[in-house]
């Protein structure tokens, strides 16, 4: 790999834009913590990598737009996948057509939906980690994905993402009823569990 070019530098992942034969290229590289025994360190993030690797691998099999994967480098802890050419839905939510917003909306719904049915739950839904390229949402960075058939998995799921929507994009929160009708669309399981879940949720937070 060669022309690297680091995007981004987080506390657990280095994001670099490479090129693996040939093709534009994103390295995710986990960050050694120097406060951890060398060989526990080592061994989580072989363990972490191996495990975003293979929820991502999975995603992809239960047609979740997700990068396509070029390579698995366990030992020092990295993933190399495709360079979605598009743009973060976080830096373009806001400006688009309302029109464009509740289309944007029910895709993001539906490609949860068909997460959820895969029973992997992503961890990190929230506008940063997805990219829409040729109207077509891709859902990144599953270093806190998990595989679960828990109803309360799910609820959390979504409620994060609509945190994140009253958070980031507050003035378009409401929004998020279009992507509860993008997972309507694609869930298998029983909707009305998932949608108390999350009321249950939003209650708990309001009495803490």
């Amino acid at each position: 790999m060669t022309n690297q070019e680091i995007l981004y530098q987080g506390a657990e992942a280095k994001i670099i834009k490479s090129l693996y034969l040939g093709y534009e290229a994103i390295v995710k590289k986990r960050v050694h913590k120097r406060y951890r025994i060398k060989e526990i360190d080592q061994l989580l993030i072989k363990s972490r990598t191996k495990e975003e690797a293979k929820v991502m691998a999975f995603a992809r099999t239960n047609s979740v737009s997700v990068p396509l994967i070029y390579d698995v480098d366990l030992k020092n802890g990295s993933i190399t996948f495709e360079y979605v050419k598009g743009q973060r839905v976080k830096d373009i939510f806001d400006s688009i057509s309302t029109d464009q917003r509740k289309h944007l909306c029910f895709q993001i719904g539906s490609q949860i939906g068909l997460l959820h049915n895969a029973e992997i739950i992503h961890g990190d839904l929230t506008t940063s980690n997805m990219i829409l390229s040729d109207d077509t949402v891709y859902f990144i960075d599953f270093g806190l994905s998990e595989i679960s058939a828990e109803i309360e998995s799910r609820g959390v799921d979504l409620h994060l993402l609509m945190e994140a929507l009253e958070s980031t994009h507050s003035t378009h929160a409401h929004f998020f009823s279009h992507v509860i009708a993008g997972y309507a669309e694609t869930y298998q399981g029983e909707l009305a569990l998932v949608k108390q879940k999350i009321d249950d949720i939003v209650k708990r937070g309001r009495y803490r």
